[in-house]
């Protein structure tokens, strides 16, 4: 059976999956990355991303017999550098979360109104790449070539200039409608044409794999290498969110909702944006700074697990918590957009039962509202719904969830990027590669008092727009 090679290029690790066609694990292997930080400034090595890579694969690959029928690559989306003409790095990679180049936004953003705004999400985020390019541009010596960080390993893995795919080149500017850089925006920003590479979708063969590179990598010369996406779309392909209709709701440490539309989502927010598919539908998502490291933050130490287990007793039937907004820093960017916003807890918590419960039972509140607001934008939301993240550890919260959005949700086996990789370079032959752990089905629980509650506080507190809000209502009453 063939074997499909999925890495991913994480912040802190590389990691190297092989994969059949079934979705077994043949290998797996990771290698951990150090970065650079301080104040604004966060950077890697380029050459540490090769090395990592090259040791990943090696040890995954290590006993496998089946063939390679492809790989492809993800990456932190954002991330990018300058090369020379051989491919060689001439800055230090600039990351996603990169603030320096704050100052250049404004002027990315007035050049570029127009595109940005046919492209649904109105204006650049000053950490993303175009900024960061001019950047690099305006302290560089001319000649350099843009590369993110997908582009760096895909060019050692070939041996020569590779195409880029749209994903990751969303945040430098690419037109995802027309599949092309919009020259004209990046002229007249004193962006080279020749430094540009060329853009194809993901999913696309991009080259084979070189000699050079099958010995230092152990992956087999002639290996078709397949245009990655960032890694929030591959975890997406990873859980297996391929249809229009069906979301990906990954909650850890922050919550992200990832899911899939036939056509392209203006959101007059801007907290929405979209990636574009293999097959050329839309990817449309959005990050909110909510999610599971307040627990951490607010309750250091303490059992998770133990806590969990002491509220589904308390209220597994039997009213609820008070219900904390879990912010896990000041401002928020999804499902609305409040620089001011701040957490907050309605009612007062007994004990740390409580403090647990409370927060849970908000983070699932923010999650609905997510939907709402995507149904507000003209989004289908009525298909599966998939749960991954190192919350889906709780089954206490799984099934609060599933209570609170009143609809069944999935539990994949396995939902890293690296899968999504290894799916993405299957193409047409993946269908079966991503498995089902399990459906939770809802207890038929009633949140809505509660959760009009919370969206009626955001509201009042002036970060949730009204209509965002008389829409969760509305949903709410059907």
């Amino acid at each position: 059976m063939s074997v499909h090679l999925g890495i991913d290029l994480g912040t802190q690790s590389v990691r190297a999956m092989a994969v059949d066609g079934t979705g077994r694990v043949l290998g797996a292997a990771s290698r951990p990355l150090t970065s650079r930080r301080d104040g604004p400034r966060h950077e890697q090595d380029p050459e540490e991303w090769w090395h990592a890579l090259a040791g990943a694969t090696r040890e995954a690959l290590d006993g496998v017999t089946g063939p390679v029928a492809g790989l492809a690559v993800d990456a932190t989306s954002g991330t990018l550098l300058l090369t020379d003409g051989a491919g060689a790095p001439v800055t230090p990679a600039l990351m996603y979360d990169d603030r320096r180049a704050a100052s250049f936004a404004d002027r990315v953003n007035e050049a570029g109104s127009a595109v940005w705004e046919r492209l649904g999400y109105r204006r650049m985020q000053p950490n993303w790449a175009l900024p960061k390019l001019l950047w690099l541009l305006e302290s560089q010596p001319a000649g350099g070539f843009l590369a993110h960080q997908s582009d760096f390993v895909n060019r050692r893995l070939t041996g020569g200039p590779v195409a880029t795919d749209l994903s990751n080149a969303l945040k430098t500017g690419v037109d995802l409608i027309e599949e092309r850089w919009p020259y004209e925006v990046l002229d007249e920003l004193g962006v080279p044409a020749g430094m540009l590479p060329e853009v194809v979708r993901p999913g696309t063969r991009i080259g084979t794999v070189c000699a050079e590179a099958a010995r230092v990598t152990g992956i087999p010369e002639g290996t078709p290498v397949i245009a990655g996406t960032t890694d929030g779309c591959a975890a997406q392909l990873g859980a297996g969110a391929l249809t229009p209709g069906s979301w990906n709701s990954v909650l850890g440490t922050t919550l992200v909702l990832k899911g899939v539309t036939r056509d392209l989502i203006h959101d007059p927010l801007g907290v929405v944006y979209s990636h574009r598919a293999p097959d050329g539908s839309w990817l449309p998502g959005g990050a909110s700074s909510t999610g599971a490291g307040v627990l951490a933050r607010d309750l250091p130490g303490r059992d998770l697990d133990a806590l969990g287990e002491q509220a589904q007793a308390r209220y597994d039937g039997r009213g609820g918590p008070p219900i904390t907004y879990p912010l896990v820093s000041r401002g928020e960017r999804f499902p609305f957009a409040a620089a001011g916003a701040e957490g907050f807890t309605l009612g007062e918590p007994a004990d740390d039962v409580d403090r647990y419960a409370a927060i849970l039972l908000g983070a699932a509140f923010v999650e609905r509202l997510c939907f709402d607001y995507l149904d507000l934008l003209g989004a289908p939301v009525d298909g599966e719904i998939i749960l991954t993240g190192g919350a889906t550890r709780s089954a206490y919260w799984n099934r609060l969830r599933a209570d609170v959005l009143g609809r069944p949700v999935t539990l994949r086996e396995n939902a890293e990027p690296a899968l999504g990789m290894a799916v993405l370079a299957a193409g047409a032959r993946a269908g079966g590669m991503v498995r089902t752990r399990a459906v939770i089905e809802p207890s038929g629980a009633d949140h809505r008092e509660p959760y009009l509650r919370f969206v009626a506080e955001l509201e009042n507190r002036g970060w949730l727009p009204s209509q965002a809000a008389a829409h969760a209502r509305e949903r709410s009453a059907r």
